[in-house]
């Protein structure tokens, strides 16, 4: 008997351990081709063999300053900051057991925000000091929601709501420096707040690609221990899991991916939200959703930009069609809590 249970259990391990590999290796594939096709589309299309020579760094009239200069720094700003919105929101989603906990759903990207649109509005600013500002606002913003929700004992939902709460002053703080700024500034400022892919360039790519590879890994090897804290607060500590420190760390973590990639992209939206849950749905429980979440977040960016760029006559910021996919979402998410109670 004790024999046979064991044998189911094995058995359940297995299959899921099969499902979440086969996802991963899809979601990767898919992740590439999608990567190539940003490569391939434009006015003019090249062959494999002239985007692998501009890659690999050879001049080709033409190809060099399409491919290199404008398709490459695209495509690798979209990847690594779908990447790093779909671990953060992930993170977040799976520590705090609620699929609403999403750092654009709680105030920490609107920190980054505010932090961006003052220094592009009021000081003028460009380059590295506004990533350096949006990671230290995002950090603020994340430790003040952290310091207010704890009240004796973490709750969750306490933070939720208090989360909400800033990102509807912080939105009210940047309608506010929109309304006050010189009216030639402002729409490099909206251009930014919808989030989009246009103007990257490579300088963008190296600090970005550092940080979530950094910020990644630690993600990833703290994924057992978030699997733990999504049991729960006291299931956490009477496994012996230092609760309040890993909380912090994945935090810290989630935070500096979310913030500078939103300095980079702007804050294209929902896809922090969306891509844990998309994840979870399609890899399975047993394991933690981080690198499905990455890849998720990244196959969101990489098509929304395709989709935006190609299929209408008019090209869409990325942000505005991550926008119409994610609130529909989010009602449902709302209306299903209001029948249930409050359970997300």
């Amino acid at each position: 008997m004790i024999k046979d249970d064991f044998n189911i259990v094995k058995s359940g391990f297995h299959k899921r351990r099969v499902r979440f590999i086969v996802v991963t290796l899809i979601m990767t594939i898919l992740t590439l081709i999608l990567c190539t096709s940003m490569l391939y589309l434009g006015n003019t299309k090249y062959s494999p063999e002239v985007i692998i020579k501009v890659i690999l760094g050879e001049q080709v009239k033409g190809a060099s300053f399409a491919i290199g200069s404008v398709r490459l720094p695209r495509m690798l700003s979209g990847l690594l900051a779908g990447i790093a919105f779909g671990m953060a929101g992930s993170t977040f989603q799976t520590m705090l057991r609620n699929p609403l906990a999403s750092p654009d759903i709680i105030g920490v990207t609107s920190g980054s925000s505010v932090a961006t649109v003052f220094c592009i509005l009021v000081l003028n600013l460009s380059g590295s000091i506004i990533s350096i500002t949006a990671v230290i606002a995002g950090l603020i913003v994340a430790s003040l929601i952290y310091i207010l929700a704890r009240g004796g004992s973490f709750s969750g939902g306490r933070l939720i709501l208090i989360g909400i709460g800033i990102q509807a002053m912080l939105n009210a703080v940047i309608s506010f420096l929109l309304l006050r700024a010189n009216q030639y500034d402002v729409p490099a400022a909206l251009r930014w707040l919808s989030g989009s892919l246009n103007g990257m360039s490579m300088k963008n790519v190296p600090v970005l690609f550092l940080v979530v590879v950094i910020f990644g890994c630690i993600l990833v090897l703290l994924g057992r221990h978030l699997k733990i804290l999504e049991l729960g607060e006291q299931s956490a500590i009477t496994l012996g899991l230092k609760a309040d420190q890993t909380r912090i760390l994945l935090v810290l973590s989630a935070v500096f991916l979310i913030a500078y990639a939103t300095a980079v992209t702007g804050p294209i939206a929902f896809v922090a939200f969306l891509a844990g849950p998309i994840a979870g749905r399609l890899a399975g429980k047993g394991y933690s959703n981080v690198i499905p979440a990455g890849l998720t977040g990244a196959i969101m960016v990489l098509l929304a930009d395709i989709v935006g760029q190609f299929a209408f006559d008019t090209r869409f910021p990325v942000g505005i069609l991550t926008g119409i996919m994610g609130a529909p979402y989010l009602l449902y998410l709302l209306i299903r809590m209001n029948r249930t109670g409050g359970a997300a």
